[in-house]
């Protein structure tokens, strides 16, 4: 069935459109059209709205009071799906931290039981340690925390292939042989929580590392005499790395910094978690941020208020922090081809904003 959507203004990605209509045809994009060209057929218009490609947050714990580590069912995807999706966010990575294996195991089984569901969203699977560095845990469980063996790290991969798409670690902890075997599963692998000094980091970058989790946050700073992990990012030709703008986890000031040097290698995810006290987070909101322990654990975000963040206080134009939570993610895990824009042949997910940058119910 041919629908038509419009609004006085489309972003496909790489520009805007006025007064433009979107046809769409078994959830695939068909077409756009100036509105006078448009055929005759009912037209569903959002007015003082924009239409802008869905939003993919590539690191989030929960949404909706359920914690994917605490509850790792498919039940608890469908309650993240709803979480992301008010905030624009129509794709997601659900991420679990430093954990046991059993728990790793699990949330890899909620994942393959909520695609035979036919559930909607989920790209896969985001491990956020535990082959990470103790030094820069955050709010991670120490207990948990080691450098793999090759058959520990060959057991998840096997386990869970076709379900992990990305690992973070710390390079510094994890052998070359490591690294090699979690690339030839085709995951992407993330340096975080890592205590790298500059030159480490740049090898782990010149040795295939394209990415880095929550720049600035857990990882070694940037000093004049030790540009560490930040300063690798920050001056690396490729390097690509996620960001929480939630004015917590990051000052605002650092994020216009790092947009500056970094252009479109820097995009947004959210890192938001939910209220819990069972498992090893006991997660306790805290007015617009989680801490776990005493210690900031997660964010409160949805991925449209962080890039309403990065326009009203990062000084980031409008177009670039919507490819932040868009483009560069698609990008990130190689789905650029599908999702992300809003193009001839692409998949017809888009979210609508109001011009106050709201997410506006479809």
């Amino acid at each position: 069935m041919l629908k038509a959507f419009s609004a006085p203004k489309i972003f496909t990605g790489e520009t805007w459109l006025e007064e433009h209509v979107m046809l769409v045809e078994n959830d695939f994009i068909i077409d756009l059209l100036p509105a006078t060209q448009a055929p005759n057929l009912p037209v569903q218009s959002f007015t003082n709205c924009m239409i802008v490609p869905s939003f993919i947050d590539l690191q989030i714990y929960g949404g909706n009071g359920a914690l994917l580590s605490v509850s790792p069912t498919a039940d608890t995807l469908y309650k993240m799906y709803s979480y992301c999706k008010a905030g624009g966010a129509h794709y997601f990575l659900p991420t679990v931290a430093t954990n046991t294996y059993p728990v790793f195991y699990n949330c890899i089984n909620a994942v393959k039981a909520y695609w035979e569901q036919g559930g909607q969203g989920v790209l896969g699977l985001h491990i956020e340690g535990p082959w990470i560095n103790k030094i820069k845990r955050g709010a991670h469980i120490e207990d948990y925390i080691h450098s793999p063996s090759l058959q520990q790290v060959k057991q998840l991969l096997d386990y869970g292939k076709g379900v992990i798409k990305i690992i973070t670690l710390a390079p510094e902890v994890c052998s070359l042989e490591v690294i090699k075997l979690i690339r030839e599963y085709e995951v992407i692998i993330s340096a975080g929580h890592t205590n790298a000094t500059y030159a480490e980091a740049t090898h782990a970058f010149n040795s295939g590392i394209s990415l880095s989790t929550h720049l600035y946050n857990a990882m070694s700073p940037l000093q004049h005499r030790e540009p560490g992990m930040v300063g690798a990012i920050l001056n690396s030709p490729s390097a690509q790395a996620s960001i929480i703008a939630d004015g917590h986890h990051v000052d605002y000031a650092a994020i216009s910094i790092a947009k500056k040097l970094m252009n479109e290698r820097l995009f947004l995810i959210t890192d938001a978690v939910a209220e819990t006290s069972e498992g090893p987070y006991p997660h306790k909101l805290q007015g617009d941020k989680y801490v776990s322990k005493g210690i900031l654990s997660g964010s409160a975000l949805t991925m449209a208020k962080a890039v309403k963040n990065c326009v009203i206080y990062a000084s980031i134009s409008l177009e670039e922090a919507i490819k932040m939570a868009s483009v560069y993610p698609a990008e990130v895990v190689g789905l650029h081809h599908q999702i992300g824009f809003l193009k001839k042949g692409y998949k017809a997910s888009f979210t609508v904003l109001h011009n106050a940058l709201n997410v506006v119910e479809l």
